[in-house]
């Protein structure tokens, strides 16, 4: 689906009638969590089924939109179903469903809202949210109004923001250029690619470090449950959701970039998760936001006609792109030297790897 989003304004009634609409849609997916675990062979029929019996059980529930119901139902069952297909790939941990405590959003099908306006919405339902304000650029008026699946409400740090999921499959054409990249990802840059050249890595997180540790210990200075408190830390937040935001649209623009100057991208195919679990480097890498850059990899060839083709990163930092000789270094050693005389750096030996290992298995999966 294509997601449209504005930022929504209201008052603090309007405010909390959202928070108490986000509430009741975490009761009801926990409510048919915990239908599944207790009893056996709970599937998606029966989780839907009983949103009618919690709506006739707790008034509060009913008062939700029928359909906002069933969507929260629809979370907990992806949540078991994701859980059912890592146990069947094999996948360790195998994501064992858990209870939420704090959601952020509420999700409504086809009923429940009313688009006024471009510009203007009013919801419905039992809850009281009324008429909402949309604060943003896309045009809604051009988008036939049953092209809109979903209509979903989040609450973030900096406010509350209004989605709109339209059932439209946006993929323009442009133009081939023939090309083909080998990209290594790294701390020191953000990636090398196979011709040499390196992008620089932001560090969003350590350059903003410094008012991250001041806002948290004007946190921890308040007295708990205070007004003050609360205030300081939605500050925090709110600079945890600059430095985020700063860091996917930081990913977001050179993968859009690769992809339209490239028509096959070969990347590391990284377990990020267990790269992390090296204490030493798990703040670098969690900065560096290589699965987003590798997320919207994929998403733009998909959606500009491109190839994105994942690489197994064993040894490519140590076999040299010329030879093939393997030159066992260290992570401090940044240069490949090996006997045949090659002299190159070692990210960009590692992504001239990937690149011919990328077309060799490329070539050999489509028949060519």
């Amino acid at each position: 689906m294509y997601v449209c989003e504005f930022k929504v304004k209201a008052c603090a009634d309007q405010h909390q009638a959202i928070d108490e609409a986000i509430r009741t849609a975490q009761f009801i997916r926990n409510k048919c969590l915990r239908l599944w675990m207790d009893v056996r062979g709970t599937g998606k029929a029966e989780m839907s089924a009983y949103c009618a019996v919690l709506a006739a059980k707790f008034p509060f529930v009913k008062t939700l939109n029928s359909m906002a119901r069933q969507a929260s139902a629809e979370r907990a069952w992806a949540a078991v179903s994701r859980f059912y297909d890592n146990c069947k790939k094999g996948i360790r941990p195998v994501g064992h469903p858990k209870f939420k405590k704090d959601a952020r959003s509420v999700e409504y099908k086809t009923t429940g809202w009313k688009l006024l306006d471009p510009k203007h919405i009013q919801f419905t339902d039992g809850k009281g949210i009324g008429r909402l304000k949309l604060i943003g650029t896309w045009d809604l008026a051009r988008v036939p109004k049953e092209l809109i699946k979903r209509v979903r409400l989040m609450r973030r740090a900096d406010g509350y923001y209004c989605q709109f999921l339209l059932g439209i499959e946006y993929r323009p054409k442009v133009p081939k250029t023939g090309e083909a990249i080998g990209l290594d990802v790294g701390l020191e840059s953000f990636y090398t690619d196979s011709s040499g050249h390196k992008e620089p890595n932001p560090c969003f997180l350590r350059k903003g470090e410094e008012q991250l540790k001041l806002l948290q210990r004007r946190v921890s200075r308040k007295q708990k449950g205070s007004s003050n408190r609360c205030k300081a830390r939605q500050r925090l937040a709110r600079h945890h959701l600059k430095i985020s935001r700063r860091r996917e649209e930081h990913a977001k623009r050179l993968a859009r970039s690769v992809i339209l100057s490239n028509d096959w991208v070969f990347y590391e195919n990284l377990q990020v998760r267990n790269l992390i679990r090296n204490h030493c480097l798990a703040k670098s890498i969690a900065d560096a936001s290589w699965y987003q850059f590798r997320k919207w990899i994929e998403y733009f060839a998909w959606k500009f006609g491109k190839v994105a083709w994942p690489v197994n990163p064993a040894y490519t930092s140590q076999d040299c792109h010329h030879c093939g000789n393997r030159v066992v270094k260290a992570l401090s050693t940044r240069t490949h030297r090996c006997k045949c005389g090659t002299v190159i750096d070692r990210d960009e030996n590692a992504a001239l790897n990937i690149l011919s290992r990328g077309i060799e298995q490329y070539r050999r999966a489509a028949g060519n």
